[in-house]
């Protein structure tokens, strides 16, 4: 078994370390990891539907969106992730995967003086309340499952990165949903800090197992797929599934509704209407939005180029930029 403890801390990097060691390594891996705060989304959720845009920059907060499916979760230094990839067995189904890949965290648990459970189908619990979610992907007949422990997370901070705002949105993607949370630190017999917990974890799963370095090769693979993949708004963004959105205010011009489709992070159709007044005709300010990303310092930079004015008479770019989001 290949055993890891990661002290990087970035999400771009960790997210590709995980897609690095699926595809190159055919022996079995235990890895152990935290992130600096972020959200990593599911592959195939709708980045912009899961998370609060504002709140998330503003706090200087990442988005990443890993490579198995699921819903989004926080992460912070006081979330610990554990991730297994090994061959995938004969009539195995996703139960059954998570089933397996967990076990060995619940036998770790009593040790710590906590009785926990595998709930639903891949959630772990505290009496009924839920410390660990965990997400898999399957390629080339090797499965990568990995679950998040919450240990001394930031409650507040969780709730506010994951505002639902899903009334604005209606796609085919996968919404994540708002559970009851734990930190395992509340339930500790003995108290220890975070790396404290990550150190007894890997010695009770990995025991009697030398833990792996990264080789410089192994570096250089890791930090390029961060660069050119797991970074870009491309991937985090763009990739998301096909969406609809639509928004409605009273801005200082007078009642605005929105309506457009996105489709790979680009905006296909707009359509705008209010008892706002304009000079020139509201369809060409839609056809001068079109073919734009959806990211919020794009539309503001096509808004301000295109000059709301003529449209909607007296609005400023940055209320009718929110419009969007």
């Amino acid at each position: 078994m290949v055993f890891i403890i990661d002290s990087q801390t970035d999400p771009y990097l960790n997210l590709a370390a995980e897609e690095y060691l699926l595809t190159n390594f055919s022996e079995p891996v235990f890895r152990l990891w935290r992130n600096a705060p972020c959200v990593v989304i599911g592959r195939n959720q709708n980045a912009l539907a899961e998370i609060d845009i504002d709140y998330v920059k503003s706090n200087g907060i990442k988005v990443v969106r890993r490579l198995s499916g699921g819903g989004a979760v926080f992460h912070d230094l006081g979330n610990v992730n554990f991730t297994f990839i090994e061959s995938r067995r004969p009539g195995e189904d996703t139960s059954d995967m998570f089933r397996r890949f967990t076990a060995p965290i619940l036998e770790a648990m009593p040790s710590l003086g906590i009785n926990a459970r595998l709930e639903g189908r891949n959630d772990l619990t505290i009496s009924g309340r839920k410390f660990s979610g965990n997400a898999l992907c399957i390629e080339h007949g090797r499965v990568l499952q990995h679950g998040t422990l919450l240990f001394s997370s930031s409650m507040s901070s969780l709730a506010g990165a994951l505002r639902n705002r899903a009334v604005k949105y209606s796609d085919k993607a996968v919404k994540s949903n708002v559970s009851r949370v734990t930190n395992i630190s509340s339930h500790l017999k003995t108290p220890m800090d975070c790396l404290q917990f990550m150190e007894y974890l890997g010695g009770f799963i990995g025991r009697d197992t030398p833990r792996y370095n990264y080789t410089g090769a192994d570096l250089a693979a890791i930090e390029k797929l961060a660069a050119e993949k797991y970074s870009t708004d491309i991937w985090n963004f763009s990739a998301s599934p096909r969406y609809t959105f639509s928004n409605c205010a009273k801005l200082s011009c007078g009642l605005v509704e929105i309506s457009f489709d996105v489709s790979k992070g680009i905006i296909t159709r707009l359509a705008v209407s209010g008892d706002f007044f304009f000079i020139r005709p509201i369809e060409e300010f839609c056809e001068k939005m079109t073919g734009c990303e959806h990211l919020k310092e794009k539309i503001a930079g096509r808004i301000s180029a295109i000059g709301p004015g003529d449209y909607f008479g007296k609005v400023s770019c940055e209320e009718l930029t929110a419009m969007f989001f």
